[in-house]
C-alpha cells in the first residue's frame, strides 16, 4: 500500500500544497491558495499608510493555506488521509514576526494592529537598510570573520537588521515581543504546539554557526545595550538540523487539515534550500537556481570558504554533512512582471488577445526572434536592489541604449539577459572564491513558463541547465524532508540522500549552451560588469542620491498632508 507525505511551499503571493508518493516521488496532486491580504506594501488592513520599502504579510493567510490547500490537495489526489505519514513546510526567508508569550503574533492584538512593526516582515522588506549598514559597520570592527561567512555584508532582508529596526523605531513593540520567529518556525509550531528552530534560517538569516554559536554579547551591546541578551531571550531555543522531526500534528490542526493527528511534522525550511535534494543535487559543483519573483542560488561544499557577496555558508544548512552556500537576486520574475504590467501599449495587448496569448507569451515569441546584441540594450537587474554580490537594497535598475525605435520585446529580452548576467556574476564570484560550479539546475515557476529565458541563461553562463520535473518543486522537497522526519519504520526514509534517490525527478534533456551566442554574451557581460562596478561599488552613487531625493520629497508631501 502506498504511503504519502505532504509538502507545503509558502511563497510571496500564495501557498501551495502537494501530495507526494514516497515510492517514486510522483506528485499526485497539488492545490494553491492565494493569500487573502497578499503583500502589504502600501497600507495596513485598517488603512495605516506604510513608508517606502516596506513589505508585510498577515499571519491568517498562512493558516488559511494549511486549512484550505492541504485538504483540497488530499481530496483531489483521492488518497486515504490515513496513508499520509508526515508533513513539512518551507518559506520565503527571512520572513519574520514578533509573538507574545502565547505565541500569538503581535499584529493580532487589538492595541497593536495599527502598528506596522507588529506585523510580519516579508523577505523583501527593505526598510531596514540603515540598520543593516550599522550592523555591518559593527561586525567589521568586532567580528570580521563573521561577515566573511556572509560574503562581507549582512542584508536588510535578514533577521538581525529587521529586529534592530523594530527596536530603534518602535521600542515598545520590541519590549512586548516574547520571541522573534521565522514564519516557517511559527507556522510549524502552530501545527505541533512547540517552537523548534531550524538550522537553515538560523544559519543564513540570524547569524548562527554550528560550531561557534551566535555573535558575541559585546558585539550586540555595541549595536544596542538592549540587544545584549537577544539570543538568550527573544531568539532563544535549540537549533535543529533539516529533516529533524519538530513534533507531531496536534488534533485541532489535524481536523482542520483533514490529516491524522500524530503524524510527523518536520522542522521548517527555506524554499530555495529545500529544493536542492528535490533536484537530486546531493554533491558538490552543482548549483540550484530557484527561479520565481526572485532567484535563490544554492550549492553544496565539503569545506567552508569565504565568497564575496554570498548570502551565507552554513554547515548542515541544506543537507546534513555539507556546507550549504547561498546567493540570490531579489528581482527576477518581479522585473518581467513590472515591465509587462506598466509599459505595454494597448496595441500590443490587443495583439496578444487576438492570438489567445498573455503578454509574457507574446513577448517571449517576439524576443526569441532577436539575436544576442541585436537590440543594442543593456540593463542592470536592480529594480528590487541587489542581494548578491553587492548586498545593497538601495541600488536601483538601469536600462542603457534606449532609442525612439526601441521595441517592447527588445526591452523584455534585455531585462531577461540582465538577470542572466546577474546570475553569471554570482557564479564567477563563487569560482573566484574556490567553489567550482560545473552544472546548473533550475526549478520554480519561470523555467516552465519561458524556454527562451532558460536558453539565454545557458548561453550566458556557458553551462548545461537541468530542469526539475515538478512546477511545485519546493513543496516536493518539503515532502521529501517530511518522509525523513517520519522515518523508515512507518514507510519514510532514513536520510535525505535516500529520499532524493527515490523521489527526485528531472526532465531528461538539459538546456545546452550555444557557443556562438556565448561569445557575444561574454562581450555584453564585460560591459554589464563595468556598469555593475561603476554604480554598485561607490564610484558613482547617483542611484542612492536619486533615491534619497525621492524619499525626502515624499516625506515632505506626507508631512504637508
Amino acid at each position: 500500500m502506498s504511503k504519502y507525505t505532504i509538502g507545503v511551499d509558502f511563497g510571496t503571493e500564495s501557498g501551495r500544497a502537494v501530495v507526494v508518493d514516497l515510492a517514486n516521488g510522483k506528485e499526485i496532486e497539488n492545490a494553491v491558495t492565494e493569500y487573502t491580504h497578499g503583500v502589504i506594501d502600501e497600507k495596513l488592513p485598517d488603512g495605516t499608510t506604510l513608508s517606502d520599502d516596506w513589505a508585510l504579510q498577515h499571519p491568517h493567510d498562512y493558516i488559511e493555506v494549511l486549512t484550505t490547500a492541504v485538504p483540497e490537495a488530499i481530496q483531489k489526489a483521492n488518497v486515504d488521509p490515513q496513508d499520509v505519514i508526515g508533513i513539512s513546510i518551507d518559506f520565503t526567508s527571512c520572513t519574520m514576526l514578533p509573538v507574545d508569550e502565547q505565541n500569538l503574533p503581535l499584529c493580532l492584538l487589538d492595541d497593536l494592529k495599527e502598528e506596522p512593526h507588529s506585523w510580519i516582515k516579508l523577505w523583501k522588506h527593505h526598510a531596514a537598510q540603515p540598520q543593516a549598514n550599522e550592523l555591518n559597520r559593527i561586525l567589521e570592527k568586532k567580528e570580521r570573520h563573521v561577515l566573511s561567512r556572509y560574503g562581507g555584508k549582512q542584508s536588510s532582508e535578514w533577521m538581525i537588521a529587521k529586529i534592530m529596526q523594530i527596536l530603534e523605531e518602535k521600542p515598545e513593540v520590541y519590549d512586548r515581543t516574547d520571541q522573534f520567529l521565522e514564519a516557517t518556525d511559527w507556522v510549524t509550531s502552530e501545527m505541533t504546539g512547540v517552537v523548534r528552530k531550524n538550522s537553515c534560517t538560523a544559519g543564513y538569516k540570524a547569524i548562527w554557526h554550528k560550531r561557534e554559536g551566535y555573535i558575541q554579547p559585546d558585539t550586540l551591546r555595541a549595536l544596542s545595550p538592549k540587544l545584549v541578551d537577544l539570543y538568550d531571550t527573544k531568539l532563544r531555543g535549540e537549533v535543529y538540523p533539516q529533516g529533524e522531526k519538530a513534533g507531531e500534528l496536534q488534533p485541532e490542526m489535524a481536523e482542520k487539515m483533514n490529516l491524522p493527528a500524530g503524524i510527523a511534522v518536520a522542522v521548517g525550511n527555506v524554499d530555495a534550500h529545500v529544493s536542492v535534494p528535490a533536484m537530486r543535487v546531493t554533491r558538490e559543483e552543482e548549483m540550484v537556481m530557484v527561479m520565481g519573483t526572485s532567484t535563490c542560488h544554492v550549492l553544496l561544499g565539503k569545506n567552508e570558504r569565504a565568497v564575496e557577496g554570498m548570502c551565507g555558508v552554513v554547515e548542515d544548512g541544506v543537507i546534513p554533512g555539507f556546507y550549504g552556500y547561498e546567493a540570490g537576486q531579489p528581482g527576477v520574475g518581479d522585473i518581467f512582471n513590472w515591465f509587462v504590467e506598466n509599459y505595454i501599449s494597448e496595441e500590443v495587448q490587443v495583439e496578444a488577445r487576438e492570438q489567445g496569448k498573455n503578454i509574457h507569451q507574446l513577448m517571449e515569441e517576439k524576443a526569441s526572434q532577436l539575436k544576442p546584441g541585436e537590440s543594442g540594450l543593456l540593463a542592470l537587474d536592480w529594480m528590487n536592489g541587489n542581494r548578491s554580490i553587492l548586498v545593497d537594497a538601495d541600488l536601483t535598475g538601469l536600462i542603457l541604449g534606449l532609442t525612439i525605435s526601441t521595441k517592447p520585446e527588445e526591452i523584455y529580452r534585455a531585462l531577461i539577459e540582465a538577470t542572466a548576467f546577474g546570475t553569471y556574476r554570482i557564479i564567477n564570484s563563487f569560482e573566484e572564491g574556490g567553489v567550482p560550479i560545473q552544472r546548473l539546475y533550475a526549478c520554480g515557476g519561470l523555467p516552465f513558463k519561458n524556454k527562451m529565458l532558460m536558453q539565454i541563461y545557458s548561453d550566458v553562463t556557458n553551462r548545461p541547465i537541468y530542469v526539475g520535473e515538478s512546477e511545485q518543486l519546493p513543496a516536493v522537497g518539503s515532502a521529501m524532508f517530511a518522509a525523513v522526519a517520519a522515518g523508515k519504520e512507518v514507510g519514510g526514509y532514513s536520510d535525505i540522500e535516500e529520499a532524493a534517490n527515490h523521489m527526485a525527478r528531472l526532465h531528461p534533456e538539459p538546456y545546452l549552451p550555444n557557443q556562438e551566442n556565448h561569445a557575444i554574451y561574454q562581450k555584453l557581460y564585460e560591459e554589464y560588469k563595468r556598469l555593475h562596478d561603476y554604480f554598485g561599488r561607490g564610484e558613482n552613487d547617483v542611484m542612492k542620491r536619486l533615491k534619497g531625493l525621492k524619499n525626502h520629497r515624499k516625506s515632505k508631501v506626507i508631512l504637508k498632508s
